[in-house]
C-alpha cells in the first residue's frame, strides 16, 4: 500500500495532468469546470449537475452545451475537471476534519 506521500503526490499528478494536460478543451475552461465557476451558461447547468448532483445529469444538459458549440471530447475532459474538482474539494476536507480531530484528541489526551 502506497504511503501518504505517494498518494498526496498522485493526486497532485492526477489533477495537474486534468488542469494543464493536453486536450480539446482549454487549461482555462477546465480550471473553471474543476472550481465549477465562472462557466458559460449552457456549461454551467451541466459542470454544476456533474460536481453537485450528479444523478440528475441528462442527455439534454449534453444537448444544451453541444447545441452551445462544445465539442464532445471538450465536453468530456470538462466532466472529467469538474468530477475531479468535486473530488479534491472533498478530498481536502476529509484531511482537514482528519487533521481537526486529531488535534483535538492530542489536545484531550494532554488533560
Amino acid at each position: 500500500m502506497p504511503d501518504e506521500d505517494e498518494k498526496r503526490a498522485a493526486h497532485r499528478a492526477l489533477v495537474d495532468r486534468v488542469l494543464n494536460g493536453e486536450g480539446r478543451a482549454s487549461p482555462e475552461l477546465r480550471a473553471r469546470a474543476f472550481s465549477n465557476a465562472g462557466l458559460p451558461a449552457p456549461l454551467h447547468a451541466l459542470i454544476d449537475k456533474v460536481a453537485t448532483r450528479p444523478t440528475q445529469v441528462t442527455d439534454a444538459d449534453f444537448a444544451a452545451a453541444k447545441a452551445a458549440g462544445f465539442s464532445e471530447d471538450q465536453l468530456f475532459e470538462l466532466v472529467i475537471s469538474a468530477a475531479v474538482g468535486q473530488s479534491a474539494r472533498l478530498y481536502e476536507a476529509g484531511l482537514a476534519a482528519l487533521a481537526e480531530a486529531a488535534g483535538t484528541r492530542e489536545a484531550d489526551d494532554a488533560t
